[in-house]
Formats: structure tokens, C-alpha cells, sequence
């Protein structure tokens, strides 16, 4: 893999490590600030919905983490490409049942990282 490969993988990781967080653990206080659209009275009866869904990010990013770790040129490409490829669907499904930000946020960084991977 390229360094610039690399870097968008670990963007993506970084990513949604941060998403992990900010779901498990900052729900009921940032997540005020960030959706300023959600009633503000559904954080709190939400806050379990929101870990779960964290933790689910934080395996997504688990996942791109351990590529940097898998010394096999072979494996190490299926594996990101795999993870790659789910954080891509879960931002498409995100963005058309939640936020067309999501798009952006979280499905372009990963379809970039993943042509950057193909490309290599």
C-alpha cells in the first residue's frame, strides 16, 4: 500500500473512532450541538440506541486499524477493502434513511480510500 493509501485509512479509522466516541459517550452533550434538529428531549431516552450504534463504529475502525498490523501484501488489501467497503454501504444506508451529510462525511472519505487502495 501507498503512504497515501495509508493516510486515508487511517483518516477513516480516526474517523470512526471519533463517531464511537461521540455516540457512547457524548450523546446527551455534544450530540445537542451536532443535531440541533433531533427533539431534544429523545438524547437521553436514546442514549443506549447511540452506544450501540458507537460500538458498531468503533469494530469498523477496529477493522481498518488491524490492516496496519497484517504483514501479508495479499490479506492486508482484502481486509481493508472488506472494511472499506462496509464503511462505504453503511454511510450510503445512512445517508438515505438519516442525513445526506452522511454522504460525505462518512462515505466519500471511504470510497476515496478505497480507489486510492485499488489503485495501488
Amino acid at each position: 500500500m501507498t503512504l497515501a493509501t495509508n493516510i486515508l485509512i487511517a483518516f477513516v479509522a480516526l474517523l470512526h473512532l471519533y463517531i464511537m466516541w461521540f455516540e457512547m459517550f457524548a450523546w446527551t452533550t455534544r450530540g445537542r450541538k451536532i443535531f440541533r434538529n433531533f427533539p431534544k428531549d429523545l438524547f437521553e431516552p436514546t442514549k443506549t440506541m447511540a452506544a450501540n450504534q458507537g460500538l458498531y463504529n468503533g469494530f469498523l475502525a477496529a477493522g481498518l486499524i488491524w490492516t496496519f498490523f497484517i504483514e501479508n501484501p495479499e490479506w492486508k488489501t482484502n481486509v481493508a477493502i472488506f472494511f472499506l467497503i462496509c464503511v462505504a454501504v453503511a454511510g450510503i444506508y445512512g445517508a438515505m434513511t438519516a442525513s445526506k451529510k452522511i454522504l460525505f462525511v462518512q462515505t466519500l472519505p471511504a470510497l476515496l480510500a478505497l480507489a486510492a487502495l485499488l489503485l495501488s
